[in-house]
């Protein structure tokens, strides 16, 4: 049996790419930065007859990943399939415009965004290209694409990790490794940002896009259908 590790198990698009690769017979592994959840999603997923676990971690804390993984592996076995999506943070305490950016912002981002991811690749590509399979999908935000200002230091932070992505890509497929990448503009429905900003009484004043969508997304990324796919709600909403 193959198993995925999710990392950013949210309401959102982490459930629905649990759901997704357990529907396809994949053990689930799932990290989210709190185990508060973990008992209705774990109870979710009972549905699909597949091992299951959920770690807490919060992976912007040096070692967090390596003990994540380490734990899913001994309980489910090793892994072939990382989905790297950890929810957003909490952006309204620090965030300042692009204009107003500094050094530290830009540091501070590229912390929370990059290096994590990184840390996740030096720690499951070295055994996906030794025994020549597995794939890892990186989700990255519009900004990587698209010039959006008021996200300041995490605009070129996304866009960084796109780029390594996408690098990452063309490194490890002569060793039989998909590394895909999945762009992402607009508000993932069922998501924890989507509860918080929107009025279950009244249509969605945002555009929204559905995680279902975006997980058969991620499972072409993994089966290496695609290498990167796009969703924009923001600039181009109804395409």
């Amino acid at each position: 049996m193959s198993t995925i590790a999710v990392l950013g198990a949210g309401p959102g698009l982490g459930m629905s790419v649990a759901q997704r690769f357990a529907k396809e017979g994949y053990a689930v592994g799932l990290v989210s930065r709190s185990a508060d959840r973990h008992p209705s999603y774990l109870e979710e997923l009972s549905a699909s007859g597949v091992p299951t676990v959920a770690v807490a971690a919060d992976l912007r804390t040096p070692g967090a990943a390596a003990s994540a993984l380490a734990e899913i592996t001994s309980a489910l076995g090793p892994i072939d399939v990382v989905y790297h999506g950890p929810g957003a943070q909490n952006l309204s305490a620090t965030m300042v415009g692009i204009v107003e950016t500094e050094p530290a912002d830009i540091r501070r981002a590229m912390a929370e965004t990059l290096e994590p991811a990184v840390e996740v690749a030096n720690l499951t590509l070295p055994t996906m290209r030794s025994r020549g399979s597995g794939a890892l999908v990186y989700v990255s935000g519009l900004s990587a694409l698209v010039p959006l200002p008021f996200l300041g230091p995490y605009a070129p932070a996304s866009g960084a990790l796109r780029t390594y992505a996408r690098t990452l890509a063309a490194a490890a497929a002569e060793d039989g490794v998909h590394v895909g990448s999945l762009v992402v503009g607009g508000l993932i429905e069922r998501g924890d940002i989507h509860q918080m900003l929107t009025d279950p009484t009244t249509p969605a004043p945002y555009a929204t896009l559905d995680p279902d969508e975006l997980a058969d997304a991620v499972w072409r990324l993994v089966s290496g259908i695609e290498d990167e796919l796009v969703f924009d709600a923001l600039t181009q909403p109804g395409q």
